[in-house]
């Protein structure tokens, strides 16, 4: 291991870059998160007064070769993003896991692949099992349940906050995903009230093989001003084989966990936890945590908010902004940087806001990776997003794992 070797490992949620080959196997051929989103602002289709005007805007980001990660997904060119070797090695990934939600893109990103097959729910109304809400019901002491439903979150709190507020009754509802999402009021039912009602459904969920239950914290008086908060928690089912982190815990290496992290790893082995409110306030902490890491160590930050606020909403302009926001701290990441260090920008699957539906598209991801010692070069196209965590492997000098290879 180099005496001064680091990795800084940024997902940037939801920011895919199109062209997955099983696109059609989740209905979603001719999605392209990036790509459309560069498209649009072009055409003029992501001004919003008080936002942002006119053309993308990703100078760091392109001079990183986010463009030829594009071209190698997609074969082609967008709006200030061409292809070309940039200042660091740039490329694109496969998904091979089965599913296009968090967990599945970022286990496979820390080196563990799902080769099994999530459960979901119908899009039929109710979604969920009566046995399944009865024996959460009986648990809990609830007086029922509102929504049952596949929905957008923001939409369905809309639709019966105030019904919630009234009854004491919680909003479930579900997605394409493999996930149970439980909204509450903060104040009027209790944030504690709303974690413990999820771990109960969290343990109801298991057989089902449900990747996830999620508290969806929301504030807000009425219809209008409903909105939610970020106190979200999620309950992820346990990786089913050693990840990127049980291999630095085994090491004894140090490992921060920044964002969603933890919860989406089950807090197995995520080291030290710290979260934030939105991008920034993560990218900070992701910042300050690596200034002060230990040889050796890892920090793996996510920024959910591409994904969250804008993906999920299917709303440009915003997402245009959140990109360009993130680009904008690049020089940030390069001056935290030593000699021997290595930073690696990915993502974990798509979210076209172009796109029908309000759901993850099926793409590939880029993999923009650089540091004072990386000589640039075009990575292509990587077989799998696992790629990913043997690079991390090799680059701290510990040995590979079972899936993927380095592109070191």
């Amino acid at each position: 291991m180099d005496g001064m070797s680091r990795v800084l490992l940024i997902v940037l949620d939801s920011v895919g870059v199109g062209g997955a080959p099983d696109a059609a196997a989740y209905g979603d051929v001719g999605a392209n998160t990036l790509g459309h989103i560069a498209a649009a602002c072009a055409a003029g289709q992501g001004n919003r007064a008080g936002l942002r005007q006119g053309a993308l805007k990703l100078p760091h980001l392109a001079a990183l070769g986010l463009g030829e990660a594009l071209h190698v997904a997609t074969g082609e060119s967008f709006p200030g993003l061409l292809p070309g070797p940039g200042r660091g090695l740039a490329g694109a990934a496969i998904e091979t896991s089965k599913g296009k939600d968090t967990p599945s893109g970022h286990w496979e990103i820390a080196g563990v692949p799902v080769t099994f097959d999530w459960g979901y729910f119908p899009p039929s109304v109710p979604a969920f099992p009566p046995e399944l809400i009865a024996a959460f019901l009986k648990e809990t002491g609830l007086p029922g349940i509102l929504g049952d439903c596949h929905a957008s979150g923001t939409e369905i709190i809309e639709r019966f906050g105030a019904a919630h507020v009234s009854t004491g009754k919680p909003i479930l509802y579900t997605s394409v995903d493999s996930v149970l999402q439980i909204a509450a009021h903060e104040q009027a039912f209790g944030l504690a009230r709303l974690y413990e009602i999820c771990t109960v459904m969290r343990r109801l969920t298991l057989p089902l093989n449900i990747g996830r239950v999620i508290a969806r914290p929301f504030l807000g008086t009425s219809r209008a001003d409903f909105k939610r908060t970020p106190n979200r928690k999620d309950w992820a089912i346990t990786p089913p084989a050693p990840t990127l982190f049980d291999r630095l815990q085994e090491a004894g290496r140090d490992v921060v966990s920044v964002g969603k992290i933890g919860d989406i790893f089950a807090h197995s082995a995520t080291g030290r936890e710290v979260k934030g409110a939105g991008n920034m306030a993560n990218l900070d902490l992701a910042l300050q945590e690596f200034s002060t890491l230990r040889n050796g160590g890892l920090v793996f930050a996510n920024l959910v908010d591409f994904d969250s606020e804008a993906g999920h909403r299917r709303d440009v302009p915003l997402y245009a902004h959140l990109l360009e926001q993130f680009d904008a701290r690049l020089p940030e990441i390069h001056a935290r940087l030593r000699p021997g260090d290595l930073a690696i920008l990915t993502a974990d699957h798509g979210n076209d806001p172009t796109f029908r539906g309000t759901d993850h598209t099926r793409e590939m991801v880029p993999v923009l990776a650089f540091g004072p010692g990386v000589t640039p070069r075009a990575i292509g196209r990587r077989a799998s997003f696992a790629d990913i965590a043997q690079s991390v492997l090799g680059h701290l000098g510990l040995p590979p794992g079972p899936v993927g290879a380095s592109f070191l």
